[in-house]
């Protein structure tokens, strides 16, 4: 998408879109000219648990595999990166920005839910052009899939990309075209 403007032009946008909506600012350095943007589920499918004991507390996760080539590259080629975390209080989206940023992943916001919000609420409103989350293996399968319940001419918009729950995306391609046709 072609807007004509500057970074520091559209980091503004960001950071108004970011005030208005149930999302965090996550890094003002990756905010770039956007050819099309890339929704990343975070628990289970970019981060996750190091040692199985670990399931049940997210502020010991970790990045699954080999994450930062992989979302740098879609980064780099002009992808708006951004994420949604299963969390819903203050203090568990503060954790999961914190893991965010301390293991560099590249993006500019983080969503979250709140009240009696959605999964499909936050996607019918971002509508990106890629969502890409894990297949909610350990809790209950597909029916808990973030596209599963948005609308259909919403979801006929998004290519959605589900991964096998905490084998992570490095074996999703590098290029954003191929990605859009995966």
């Amino acid at each position: 998408m072609d807007t004509g403007l500057g970074v520091e032009n559209i980091w503004e946008q960001v950071q108004k879109d970011c005030r208005t909506m149930k999302k965090i600012v996550l890094n003002s350095d990756t905010a770039v000219e956007c050819k099309l943007s890339i929704l990343i589920f975070t628990e289970g499918t970019i981060i996750g648990p190091g040692r199985l004991i670990d399931f049940y507390s997210p502020t010991k996760y970790v990045p699954i595999a080999n994450y930062t080539d992989k979302i740098k590259k879609w980064n780099d080629n002009g992808a708006q990166i951004i994420y949604l975390t299963s969390r819903k209080s203050d203090s568990s989206v503060e954790s999961i920005r914190s893991l965010l940023t301390k293991y560099g992943f590249p993006g500019v916001c983080l969503y979250y839910r709140t009240g009696a919000d959605k999964y499909k609420d936050i996607v019918q409103s971002i509508k990106p052009d890629i969502l890409i989350e894990d297949d909610c293996r350990s809790i209950g399968g597909s029916w808990q899939l973030c596209i599963t319940h948005v609308e259909k001419k919403i979801r006929e918009n998004i290519k959605s990309i589900v991964v096998k729950e905490f084998n992570g995306i490095d074996h999703l391609p590098d290029d954003l075209n191929e990605l859009l046709n995966y």
